[in-house]
């Protein structure tokens, strides 16, 4: 803790503890999203905005950590921080600079403007050097003479790369790519904790990102196939969770896809196997238990009870049908 406020102090930083926070500090991974309330002052108390009543209404900020977010120093505080912390920091011009150009876009997305408007046609670097008016009389007087300022953030949320609904359209390819490992390993955790449903969405999102990604190749060149490649294990794993939902005919359905393009592809004929038989298809469960021999003999214990299972089920149903039929019959016989 002292070591960082050390730091902190060395690069014109200086933090306020107002409220400690709970559980340990993120390692605040790239791609992580941070949600805060926060507030700016002068140093002399003045207050500039306030995100709780910021275009009259309350509404915290969202930052994506890695992003290079225009005023950088609120990354940079944001990573001292833990969930549910209230800290002041005062920071010197050298971090503040850029701060009425972030304001104006703040305060015109508060009121539902674009925010941008007022930045077209001059960079920020040469707004910063000119008589250019920003729209608001405190930011332009800040703008013209640069000071240190308070923030004081109060860090509400932290949430790991992956946790979070992505938001595709604003991520470069890389970061996509980079972003599925992520959110497959999470995947695999949550599936061998027994959260089925919450999986079969991370492997859905990375699912999406990369197709997302192979729309834009040329099927069947070098990196599609990649792509595709990455794309198969991941649907595999979301067929399972698929099949332990009982959504068995979009399990035949992704599974006949995927044997489409790699006729090897034990696992895909395994699980299509398995939903063809719960749904009542025998003989293409069998047609596909048979070609899981043929591709892999090892397997043939779990395939026979897989069968078994399978036969055990059909005799009851048969069973059941003929009781009903019987008991439909005696009912007419007796009217």
């Amino acid at each position: 803790m002292e070591e960082e406020a050390r730091k902190l102090f060395e690069e014109g930083i200086v933090k306020k503890l107002r409220s400690p926070g709970k559980g340990e500090l993120s390692t605040f991974p790239n791609g992580t999203k941070v949600v805060f309330h926060y507030r700016t002052s002068l140093c002399d108390g003045t207050v500039l905005d306030d995100s709780r009543t910021m275009g009259g209404h309350s509404k915290p900020m969202e930052l994506i950590l890695g992003k290079k977010f225009k005023l950088a120093v609120w990354e940079r505080v944001l990573i001292t921080m833990k969930e549910g912390e209230i800290a002041e920091f005062t920071c010197d011009t050298r971090h503040t600079s850029l701060y009425p150009l972030v304001s104006q876009s703040l305060r015109n997305i508060s009121v539902g403007k674009d925010p941008l408007e007022g930045q077209r046609h001059c960079c920020g670097i040469a707004q910063i050097h000119s008589h250019h008016s920003l729209g608001h009389k405190d930011l332009d007087h800040l703008q013209a003479s640069p000071q240190p300022l308070v923030f004081t953030i109060e860090l509400l949320e932290v949430l790991p790369p992956g946790s979070f609904q992505l938001d595709m359209w604003a991520m470069s390819d890389k970061e996509k790519l980079d972003l599925v490992p992520h959110i497959h390993e999470e995947g695999n955790v949550l599936f061998k904790q027994g959260k089925i449903k919450e999986a079969s969405e991370k492997y859905y999102n990375a699912i999406a990102c990369l197709k997302n990604l192979q729309m834009k190749e040329h099927p069947g060149a070098e990196t599609w196939v990649k792509l595709d490649l990455m794309i198969t294990p991941l649907l595999l794993n979301y067929c399972q969770c698929q099949l332990l939902q009982g959504q068995y005919y979009e399990v035949i359905e992704h599974c006949s896809s995927l044997v489409f393009k790699y006729e090897d592809n034990v696992k895909a004929y395994y699980k299509r196997a398995k939903a063809h038989a719960a749904v009542w298809n025998e003989n293409e469960a069998r047609a596909d238990f048979a070609k899981v021999l043929e591709l892999d003999p090892s397997l043939e214990a779990s395939v026979n009870k897989e069968l078994k299972t399978m036969e055990e089920r059909i005799r009851s149903k048969q069973q059941e049908e003929k009781g009903r039929y019987k008991a439909h019959v005696s009912s007419s016989s007796q009217g």
